[in-house]
């Protein structure tokens, strides 16, 4: 039988849909996206099924993210220090998205959005930015702060997180609208999620096995 999933036959834009307005400043919520934003993944044609939904959303401060997990029957669980172990979102993001290079580049981007692992019960989300196995160039390390929040809900939970333009080198919609996009959602009840190719593709160092973001108004 082939390791190789169907997907991976497949190059796929992404639509990245323009939402203004966000994130909010006085509400209970930093986003809340639309449908039309949802990422899909068509794990279907791999006899898959998901138990995460992402959205993803941009405007001129930054690039909004929505990730809704459900089938758990316990809280999240994670490390600061162990980010690979916890629960929650890797992102990761190209600003130039050629899609042509095997090892990433200063505009390649690999963001930890953690739903516990912060505090001092480690019950807390956390945002994380760490380098890339392999890059020939690492993204400048974003020293400001990424909003970020977790909500339960029955079976799961919420996570939302609004990432600046500062944290993402090279934000340039409007002269590079095409970004590369890759991520994995990790839990410790339920497995891994990704956008297209599994574990057996080294995608968290390959630029190439990401597909393309393409951001519109």
């Amino acid at each position: 039988m082939s390791i190789v999933p169907n997907r991976f036959y497949f190059r796929i834009a992404h639509p990245c849909h323009y939402v203004a307005g966000i994130p909010f400043k006085e509400a209970d919520e930093l986003v809340d996206l639309p449908p039309k934003c949802r990422l899909e993944n068509f794990a279907a044609m791999d006899s898959q099924k998901n138990f995460a939904e992402i959205r993803l959303a941009w405007n001129e401060l930054g690039l909004a993210v929505q990730l809704d997990v459900r089938g758990k029957s316990a809280p999240p669980q994670g490390r600061a220090d162990r980010p690979r172990a916890s629960d929650g979102l890797i992102l990761w993001v190209d600003t130039r998205g050629d899609r042509t290079s095997h090892r990433a580049t200063r505009y390649c981007h690999q963001f930890y959005l953690l739903a516990a692992g912060a505090g001092e019960d480690h019950d807390q989300p956390i945002f994380l930015q760490t380098q890339i196995h392999r890059a020939l160039e690492d993204a400048p390390k974003f020293g400001g702060v990424v909003p970020l929040r977790v909500a339960p809900k029955v079976g799961g939970y919420r996570l939302e997180a609004f990432i600046p333009a500062e944290a993402l080198h090279g934000f340039d919609p409007e002269e590079h609208p095409h970004w590369g996009i890759f991520y994995a959602v990790r839990d410790l009840e339920l497995g891994e999620q990704t956008l297209s190719v599994g574990a057996d593709f080294p995608f968290a160092e390959d630029p190439s096995l990401w597909s393309t973001l393409e951001l519109i108004r």
